[in-house]
């Protein structure tokens, strides 16, 4: 019996070398493996940054659009020596906001003007569109020929049975995004109404 301790002793150290030598393997394993889930883990949230960045705070200009617009009370003067005409104007101008945060926007003012004189304006009152939807806003504005110039061409117009007009607003205003980032955005919009005296009705409209 005891001229087999010798080698049990001789095998029990053969086998904690062998162990020791297969942790020591295993460690710069393990060490890989954690590197590559940091490495992964970066690139996904380096991705996620990204997505946020193109996506959520990506501020676009808000637009906003004639949705519709009719006319009443419209009368007319067609004579050389004193043409005229008065109208009133019921409009709905759309605000389309398409950011991930509200926009608010301040008093601003919708003008008609024909031939580049204003005749006629109307108050847009501050409000807000809120994130991803469109704000409706109904407009009244009275408009008359006060302002032209008598020797202006609104005689051969009027007598054609098409007047033509041209709108003009611009929203000042800011977009908000998570309550703490603000961006200034004052999205204009221009069109060209075409009246028909005739019917005494909107022709058609166009606006960019």
């Amino acid at each position: 019996m005891a001229e087999k301790e010798p080698s049990n002793i001789a095998q029990q150290k053969s086998d904690v070398e062998s162990t020791t030598m297969h942790s020591e393997e295993l460690r710069p394993k393990k060490s890989m493996k954690c590197l590559a889930y940091v490495a992964a883990f970066a690139v996904f949230l380096t991705v996620i940054i990204i997505l946020f960045s193109l996506t959520i705070m990506r501020v676009r200009d808000p637009k906003h659009r004639l949705s519709s617009i009719g006319v009443e009370g419209i009368t007319f003067n067609s004579s050389t020596a004193s043409p005229s005409f008065s109208m009133r104007f019921d409009a709905a101008v759309a605000v389309k906001n398409t950011n991930f945060g509200q926009f608010k926007f301040d008093n601003s003012t919708i003008k008609l003007a024909y031939k580049g004189t204003n005749v006629g304006e109307a108050i847009i009152a501050k409000a807000q569109a809120r994130a991803r939807s469109t704000k409706r806003i109904e407009v009244l504005v009275g408009v008359s020929s006060n302002n032209v110039s008598s020797n202006s061409a609104l005689a051969s117009d009027i007598n054609t049975g098409i007047l033509t007009l041209t709108s003009h607003v611009r929203l000042d205003g800011k977009v908000h995004l998570l309550k703490i980032f603000k961006t200034k955005k004052s999205p204009e919009m221009n069109c060209t109404i075409n009246i028909n005296l005739v019917d005494k009705v909107i022709q058609d409209w166009h606006c960019n």
